[in-house]
């Protein structure tokens, strides 16, 4: 899977590399076939907000989360990321 951070207002640290590609790559448990993701996290004065695209086989699932803490953002992304994955694939498996 390839990732890609960035960072809008904001200087994207180690830290944060780490901690989101951590939480992206327990997404893989659901699906192993993410090809592509895209995560962007932007800070708007006390406003934090975290976005993902990610690219799978069939489809393109896109969530953002805001919240003071870019870090909560964060899990509230990969949150709605992996209730969406699990969707995705259930409607594949149904039909």
């Amino acid at each position: 899977m390839q990732l890609t951070i960035s960072g809008h207002h904001i200087d994207v640290t180690e830290a944060l590399r780490e901690y989101v590609t951590n939480k992206i790559s327990r997404l893989e448990k659901h699906h192993d076939r993410i090809t592509n993701t895209h995560v962007i996290l932007t800070v708007k004065k006390l406003q934090q907000k975290a976005e993902a695209t990610l690219h799978i086989s069939g489809a393109d699932l896109y969530a953002d989360s805001e919240s003071e803490d870019l870090y909560a953002a964060i899990d509230s992304l990969t949150d709605k990321l992996d209730r969406q994955l699990i969707k995705h694939k259930e409607k594949h498996r149904n039909h």
